[in-house]
């Protein structure tokens, strides 16, 4: 399997297993009477599922994102030029009226 695929499918992974974590903490601490809700719904079962599922497809997109930013180069380790000290630079004042950003 390629390395891309086997990335994305990690982080994937590990963003359901978040968004598993962030769905019990919501049922257990009672959040917003939502664990009573589920619990007396005749389809608490599958609303518990769809939440679950719709929570994955958010954190499993976010901890992918974030593992893919993670992943450029310190700039500090660059071996070209780096920062530099400012320099002043005259402008010339623009000479008659201007209108729109335009001397004439």
């Amino acid at each position: 399997m390629p390395k891309i695929i086997r990335f994305y499918i990690t982080h994937c992974v590990l963003g359901f297993i978040a968004a598993g974590v962030f769905t019990a903490a919501l049922m257990y601490f009672n959040v917003g009477n939502l664990w009573h809700l589920i619990s007396t719904s005749d389809i608490g079962v599958m609303a518990l599922v769809v939440f679950w599922v719709l929570n994955g497809i958010v954190f499993a997109g976010v901890q992918t994102g974030i593992a893919i930013m993670l992943l450029a180069e310190d700039e500090d380790d660059d071996e070209g030029p780096g920062g530099g000290t400012p320099v002043a630079v005259r402008v010339p004042a623009a000479r008659g009226p201007v209108r729109n950003g335009v001397s004439r």
